[in-house]
């Protein structure tokens, strides 16, 4: 047998455990379908863009944790009880929270820079119409977000775990999140 007869079988060969093993891992062997599928690969464990793998316990004892937030738009906005731009956005935030909770968005406000007590919070929460789970802040927290500057401070995420966007610094618009919410809990 020629050298030629053999580079053409075993390239014959390699291309058919090529188209075999393509067929076969793709999840459905029944349907090959040529083309570019959209990304949708969550992010890797401690990715700059990530949602931080970290555990939050709000004021009530309910715990997210990093693996009961996959698949969830999550909000993380960083505030305090003397943050003038704060007050004024809690209210809005409480609304889009009542919103889209059922739809798979998980809101969490992470207190930072103050401590007030259980029953001032409790009666801040109220004065504010927040109707969103309070974390207190840690370091494991607040280092995950690179202690942030300014309040507040909101991150969002989609279900994949993807920040959306840079945080937002500032006093968050309640139209323009309303609109990246109901963009992010259709995505699936």
């Amino acid at each position: 047998m020629s050298t030629k007869a053999l580079i053409g079988i075993l390239l014959a060969g390699t291309a058919g455990i090529v188209i075999f093993l393509f067929v076969h891992l793709s999840g459905d062997s029944s349907k090959v379908s040529i083309g570019s599928k959209e990304a949708q690969a969550g992010c890797t464990k401690g990715g700059e863009d990530c949602l931080p793998d970290v555990g939050y316990v709000d004021t009530n004892g309910a715990a997210y944790t990093h693996e009961s937030l996959h698949g969830k738009v999550v909000i993380i906005n960083f505030w305090a009880t003397w943050c003038g731009p704060c007050k004024k956005e809690l209210p809005e935030l409480s609304k889009l929270y009542k919103k889209y909770k059922d739809q798979g968005v998980v809101m969490l406000g992470v207190l930072t820079s103050d401590t007030p007590s259980d029953g001032d919070l409790l009666n801040f929460q109220s004065d504010y119409e927040m109707e969103f789970p309070v974390v207190r802040s840690s370091s494991d927290i607040m280092l995950s977000y690179n202690y942030p500057q300014a309040l507040p401070t909101t991150f969002v995420f989609d279900r994949h775990g993807r920040r959306v966007g840079s945080p937002h610094v500032g006093a968050i618009r309640a139209d323009e999140l309303d609109a990246q919410l109901a963009q992010l809990v259709a995505q699936h």
